[in-house]
């Protein structure tokens, strides 16, 4: 393993691996934190931590280093001061965390919008490497690792993610071993996505341009603007400027759930985030998300998080 504390030193690995991130890149952000590991040919990883000073784009290419790999990517999973970053370039409420899943031969245009606070970490594997590891149970992802059909999944990280997470990016290795240490990581932190992939429905992976993503992503957008009340189908159709057939289809390969379904998720979620928030009172949260019947929003809460919202409420706090 060959580890990269440096900030010279990390812009060149990321570069090396396929991030192309140059020097007009690099004076765009201001780095706070950054670590990268190699264990060529098979994994690479990396975690950064920096505030955009500038709007900008970048185009990716594809790596150079690791044939056939996959890119797991987690981004704002840890808060600002774990991650060391400092207080001028705290996380906002709109930076949710979120997992993104894609062949690194995929090629598509990141936007870094000015004054985000930016917390990530990337894992590039081998897909051989991975169909070992994964053994007899490789074949339900065979979409991942046996085809080049161009796909992109989202996901949503759970508390062992976060864990595991924060051992990687946040701690300082181990005195003993540490390659063995970030391997053996890098792999759990796959393990436990794996486990939330697998419970997937099996859907035929569709085709798609990049355009078709950012539609996919306006519409989740516009789907979670206002969890109070569920954008119809005909207006999201329109925002994705798709037919609903199509965009159905997408936006489940995509998200692994159909859009109703997803709605709920991130609603349900919202709600477990505001009952952590002292004086917000059950009541309260239920109407602020649109429930009349408070028994219903009750029902819906536990069937989605596995706690009564009252008894959430309590142990939360």
């Amino acid at each position: 393993m060959i580890q990269h504390d440096h900030p010279q030193q990390f812009l060149q690995f990321v570069d090396k691996i396929g991030y192309d991130i140059g020097p007009d890149t690099a004076e765009n952000l201001t780095m706070y934190a950054q670590k990268s590991f190699d264990f060529f040919p098979e994994l690479a990883m990396f975690t950064a931590s920096y505030l955009v000073k500038k709007t900008f784009t970048r185009q990716t290419t594809a790596p150079k280093f690791i044939n056939r790999s996959i890119c797991f990517f987690f981004k704002n999973m840890i808060s600002d001061d774990d991650a060391g970053i400092g207080e001028r370039s705290r996380l906002s409420p709109d930076d949710k965390p979120f997992i993104r899943v894609f062949p690194s031969t995929h090629t598509y245009t990141s936007l870094f919008k000015e004054n985000s606070r930016v917390v990530i970490v990337a894992v590039l594997v081998q897909a051989d490497y991975l169909k070992s590891f994964l053994g007899d149970d490789a074949d339900q992802f065979q979409f991942l690792l046996d085809t080049p059909t161009d796909f992109l999944l989202e996901e949503v990280m759970t508390d062992d993610m976060i864990s595991t997470l924060n051992s990687i990016a946040r701690k300082e290795p181990p005195g003993l071993l540490p390659a063995y240490y970030y391997r053996l990581k890098a792999m759990e932190l796959l393990f436990y996505l794996f486990q939330r992939l697998s419970k997937r429905e099996k859907t035929v992976q569709q085709t798609f341009s990049e355009q078709d993503i950012v539609s996919i992503y306006k519409v989740r957008d516009q789907l979670v603007s206002c969890l109070a009340k569920p954008s119809s189908i005909s207006e999201l159709t329109r925002v994705a400027g798709m037919n609903a057939l199509k965009m159905r289809t997408l936006f489940k390969q995509v998200f692994g759930q159909g859009i109703y379904d997803y709605y709920q998720h991130v609603r349900m979620q919202e709600a477990a985030r505001l009952l952590r928030i002292p004086n917000h009172s059950v009541a309260e949260v239920g109407s602020q998300l649109g429930y009349e019947n408070l028994s219903h929003f009750s029902r819906v809460f536990e069937k989605h998080i596995g706690q009564k919202p009252k008894k959430f409420s309590t142990s939360a706090r």
